[in-house]
């Protein structure tokens, strides 16, 4: 089933693996100390950019008469949002930008446009998914709880909607972060009245937000408050949707792996940075596309350094795919249209019961551990073994039966 031994799966050594650690902290470290006034504009100019294209968005949406400009209006609206979603507010709230000391654009301060609570999903995604990243029973991420995704989640009956449930939570998926978001928090408070009060803060915040898209912009509209309400529920759909591809392209296709909560036991920070590593996936994407994702394109460096400014994240990647071919270690990345193909793929795979799946638990492509390699020459020392072997990515290959794939 799911990965215990990270480092015989790995194919590497303590001494490996404490290398790799060193080197990613070394990478840490510089970027940290080259932050400076380029990085500040950065992020100011896309604040100011977003809330521009928010304002024109609402007024060609207002003011044009024509389908077209309708249509234009709404696809930039939603562009605004995703913009709002994933490169500002998903970033500020990881604290990428605390360095800066700016109240507006920090962390603690920072509101984002979306059902949920902000400081609720920090709990739940900086923390339970962050730092327990894959671990079945642990990462409330790993299906979100609706979906199966491993063969370590057990079959229910419900599963078998779970093609319906994934378009649904597609179309809704701010409303279900926020729900998801809430239930985290539910899970560590220890009164009736806590749950009372974290349950009225986001019913209260999902009034806000429902109450600006569908009831005051509509208003402001005038007589023409049935375009501007049809234009901001389409826009939230597209955004909906796009976060939704985002955030699944880089978890859950083929390559991005699971481990049980015994990788834990004395997990050093090696050995954290590879589960990041090997639980992760990018898909390829240039400048605009990897800005519209919150340059979460590169989920990898993202999970190796969460809380270094996403405008970093190319360069690191350069740096993080020349450590994975130094190291023999898959760097999970291809096309978006593939990479959602292959969670696709997942997702309707493990709607049915596992006797109908053909591949085993073990060595399964959404499924996989160390036991794959039982029978298998394992690295002595320094990533190398009698075979010659040097890592992950040699084994995966040389495994009999086993077509190459782009990792």
């Amino acid at each position: 089933m799911a990965i215990t031994d990270i480092k015989t799966y790995a194919h590497l050594d303590a001494a490996d693996v404490e290398s790799l650690g060193r080197e990613l902290d070394a990478i840490e470290r510089e970027v940290r100390e080259s932050l400076g006034a380029a990085d500040a504009s950065y992020i100011r100019r896309t604040i100011a950019f977003q809330r521009f294209l928010d304002v024109g968005a609402r007024l060609i949406i207002a003011r044009s008469r024509t389908r077209r400009g309708w249509l234009a209006g709404t696809l930039a609206l939603a562009t605004a949002k995703s913009i709002e979603n994933m490169e500002i507010g998903h970033n500020v709230s990881h604290g990428q930008w605390d360095w800066m000391n700016d109240p507006e654009i920090h962390s603690s301060t920072w509101e984002w446009d979306m059902a949920g609570l902000s400081s609720q999903w920090r709990y739940s995604h900086n923390y339970r998914h962050h730092v327990f990243t894959n671990i079945v029973g642990m990462d409330d991420d790993i299906g979100f709880g609706v979906m199966r995704v491993t063969r370590d989640q057990p079959w229910q009956p419900r599963f078998l909607l779970q093609p319906f449930q994934n378009l649904l939570l597609a179309v809704t998926f701010e409303w279900g972060i926020a729900l998801h978001g809430l239930y985290s928090e539910l899970d560590r408070t220890t009164s009736a009245s806590e749950r009372r009060a974290h349950t009225r803060a986001m019913v209260a915040k999902m009034a806000r937000q429902a109450r600006k898209d569908y009831g005051v912009f509509p208003l402001l509209s005038g007589r023409r408050w049935r375009r501007t309400l049809a234009a901001d529920a389409s826009a939230n759909v597209l955004r909906n949707v796009w976060a939704y591809l985002v955030i699944f392209c880089g978890h859950f296709p083929d390559g991005a792996e699971k481990f049980t909560p015994e990788v834990l036991g004395a997990e050093t920070r090696g050995e954290w940075f590879l589960r990041q590593m090997l639980g992760t996936a990018n898909f390829d994407a240039g400048r605009v596309l990897g800005f519209l994702s919150g340059h979460l394109s590169h989920q990898i460096e993202h999970h190796l350094f969460p809380d270094l400014p996403s405008n970093r994240y190319p360069a690191i990647a350069v740096r993080v795919r020349a450590l994975c071919e130094k190291f023999d270690l898959p760097y999970t990345t291809g096309p978006l249209a593939r990479q959602y193909l292959l969670t696709l793929r997942t997702v309707h795979k493990l709607a049915a019961p596992d006797r109908y799946l053909t591949a085993t638990s073990d060595d399964a492509p959404e499924t996989a551990s160390e036991r794959k390699f039982d029978g298998r020459a394992i690295p002595e020392s320094n990533g190398q073994d009698r075979a010659g072997r040097r890592g992950l990515l040699t084994a995966l290959r040389d495994m009999p039966g086993r077509h190459n794939r782009k990792r």
